[in-house]
């Protein structure tokens, strides 16, 4: 005879428990997961800009202006042989020079005039040297190949008619362009008064100008122990714990053309290739006179510049 197994209901709600715990928890973790990967896709579209967003943007708002209403010229030094300018010319100003040149404006050429100012004081007519370049009518930039490093320049932007008149529109500002090497100045020539010397070594040493212990100085020999025992052979000096030593000197620089002959208190100087000198000088307290005198190639023309240097230590 067969057994029956008796189930009791109790038992059989406890089934239908157990498994609508183990559903339910199914069902909400799959929403939570689509939860989160939705944020997910929000956080790296806002990470990341697409192109096609980009597209959409109004680019109107963030490009620069091509002009400013404002006229001007800059030049710039690109590197020891090139130069950069820019410039700004209102319409107004166009216009003012149509009407007053009419048919010679439209004959006439845009013209960048580049200036060699180098060693001067530029007031637009005294410049070394010049050249032309001339650009288009819409050029507003240019770049320059000057060819010369370790000068200075300056540009115009002009108009130049037919018969050769040069009409000056804007002026850049003045820019020095580096050399393309070592420093060429390791040459400066030491020179010294006579009147100089007498003060700060004869009579430093109670020695007249004409003193045979002078002529040996000025001829030199600066560490000398026969000169340098006279200041006091017997007596030594006391270790000083503080001390101060202040001395100046002066520096004469200037430049002339090439070939030119040039002296410095009448004594003649050394001009590099390109016309340019500089002098170094002791410079004792009082009143120093250098005058500088210049003689042209052909010795038809002379120049005399004297600078006045005063010195007082306190």
């Amino acid at each position: 005879m067969a057994k029956i197994k008796r189930v009791s209901l109790k038992s059989k709600a406890k089934s239908k428990k157990a498994s609508r715990k183990k559903t339910i928890p199914a069902r909400k973790l799959e929403e939570k997961k689509d939860v989160l990967s939705r944020q997910e896709v929000a956080i790296e579209a806002g990470k990341f800009s697409h192109a096609k967003s980009m597209a959409m943007q109004d680019y109107s708002k963030e490009t620069l202006p091509s002009e400013y209403g404002r006229e001007t010229m800059v030049l710039a030094v690109r590197d020891p042989w090139w130069l950069y300018t820019y410039w700004e010319v209102k319409g107004s100003t166009w216009d003012k020079h149509k009407s007053e040149l009419k048919e010679e404006f439209y004959k006439a050429k845009r013209i960048l005039r580049v200036y060699d100012v180098s060693n001067i004081v530029f007031n637009g007519l005294n410049a070394n040297r010049f050249f032309d370049i001339q650009v288009r009518e819409d050029a507003s930039s240019w770049y320059i190949d000057i060819g010369s490093p370790g000068r200075s320049w300056c540009v115009d932007l002009g108009i130049l008619l037919s018969k050769g008149r040069f009409i000056t529109i804007l002026r850049s500002n003045i820019v020095e362009t580096p050399i393309d090497g070592p420093s060429w100045i390791t040459d400066e020539e030491w020179m010294i008064p006579d009147d100089m010397f007498a003060r700060l070594y004869g009579m430093g040493f109670g020695l007249g100008r004409s003193s045979p212990a002078g002529g040996v100085w000025r001829k030199g020999v600066i560490s000398s122990p026969g000169i340098a025992s006279m200041a006091s052979p017997t007596k030594k000096q006391l270790p000083r714990s503080f001390w101060l030593e202040v001395n100046c000197e002066l520096i004469v620089y200037g430049a002339t053309e090439p070939g030119a002959k040039v002296t410095v208190q009448e004594k003649p100087v050394s001009l590099r290739h390109d016309g340019t000198f500089t002098l170094r000088f002791a410079l004792p307290d009082g009143k120093q006179v250098i005058p500088v005198k210049a003689v042209s190639r052909d010795k038809l023309e002379k120049k005399t510049i004297t600078p006045v240097v005063n010195r007082e230590t306190k």
